[in-house]
């Protein structure tokens, strides 16, 4: 018998909590849920959740996000991206364009769209155009791009790919000498496509309790009883709480237009750096779809650095975990929905973009401790 959002509440608060216990949810979707349904507020003070990486808008690098718009500017093409993308903004002089909305309402040919067969489309309807697919996201949305080039794309259309992986950002993390958090909820929907075995690690290397979930109050708050309960009785498993969409192995098929068509390589993430075997790229076979091969000369290697958010924005703290968004120093002043300057203020997935729609309007000075 499925429990519901309360008594999953009532058996939480039944535990004999001693200290505070800080638990990661990876993902921009489960901190939506988590903080459109007030779960903070609910749950005993002693346990402290802390959003993770999972916000592929703040992560995309911003030479990725420069030359999509510079594509735009100076090619006869159409540029299509997630609608999330077009506002993220770049580091650039006052007065120069520094996103692909402002690109667009310079004359630039850039449409939003919703999924791949979208582009696919747009590149038939406009056959004497080339197309660029601006494709930035994790594996859940990666999943789509790499199916749509191993079933046969139109020859006007490629791929300016930034996709990632999540768990990298989290072995990154861990294997730091202050991770900041003591036990994990790992994605459902990365776990649907890749399966929860990815996260396996975290329990065997890293001796730290780790349970999938899914979207609902439901299955959040069972996962977090269920890393708790690990945590006090001295076990550690990776426990699935989203059994009706996640199985063992996960889709095999998504796998294997991911071995067809993209390889696994070392990866940029925006105010982060480097992060070993954490981004897809476009594989030998479909190099000739390769944006990048494609219109090499709009790639700025100088902006391939860590710091790359704007002066005074801390999203990357935000996205490691390190602050909370309205402890970010521009919050709510210089940075807002309207008018955002860093990433993490963009997307649905954003944290800082959650907690203002969510109704947290005042800064904190003070930090995660």
């Amino acid at each position: 018998m499925k429990l519901s959002a309360k008594e999953w509440l009532d058996k939480i608060q039944a535990l004999p909590l001693e200290r505070k216990i800080k638990i990661m949810n990876v993902c921009g979707g489960h901190e939506r849920s988590i903080t459109m349904a007030g779960l903070r507020s609910a749950l005993p003070k002693h346990i402290e959740l802390i959003p993770g990486p999972g916000c592929p808008v703040c992560v995309c690098p911003e030479e990725d996000v420069y030359q999509a718009i510079q594509l735009a500017l100076h090619e006869p093409i159409i540029l299509v991206a997630f609608g999330d993308m077009l506002r993220v903004p770049v580091n650039v002089a006052k007065g120069e364009i520094r996103s692909l909305d402002e690109a667009k309402a310079a004359g630039a040919d850039i449409r939003p769209i919703a999924s791949p067969a979208e582009a696919v489309q747009i590149a038939r309807e406009n056959a004497g155009k080339t197309v660029v697919f601006f494709a930035a996201g994790f594996e859940t949305t990666t999943a789509p791009v790499a199916a749509m080039l191993a079933e046969g794309v139109p020859e006007n259309l490629s791929v300016l790919l930034s996709g990632r992986l999540t768990w990298p950002a989290v072995a990154m993390l861990l294997d730091s000498e202050l991770p900041g958090f003591d036990a994990l909820v790992a994605p459902g929907h990365v776990a649907t496509v890749m399966g929860p075995e990815e996260w396996q690690f975290v329990v065997e290397k890293h001796k730290m309790p780790a349970a999938v979930a899914g979207f609902s109050p439901e299955s959040l708050l069972a996962a977090m009883y269920s890393v708790l309960r690990q945590l006090l009785e001295g076990e550690r498993f990776l426990d699935n709480c989203y059994p009706e969409v996640v199985r063992t192995g996960g889709n095999p098929v998504a796998q294997r237009f991911f071995a067809h068509t993209m390889d696994i390589v070392d990866a940029n993430w925006r105010g982060v750096g480097v992060i070993p075997h954490s981004g897809f790229e476009l594989n030998a076979l479909f190099q000739a779809r390769n944006a990048r091969l494609q219109f090499p000369s709009y790639e700025d290697v100088s902006r391939k650095r860590a710091g790359q958010m704007p002066p005074g924005c801390d999203c990357a703290k935000v996205v490691l975990g390190k602050i909370y968004p309205n402890q970010c120093r521009i919050y709510g002043k210089a940075c807002t929905p309207r008018s955002p300057v860093g990433p993490c203020m963009v997307s649905d997935e954003g944290a800082c973009r959650i907690w203002w729609s969510s109704g947290v309007r005042e800064a904190q000075k003070a930090v995660l401790t």
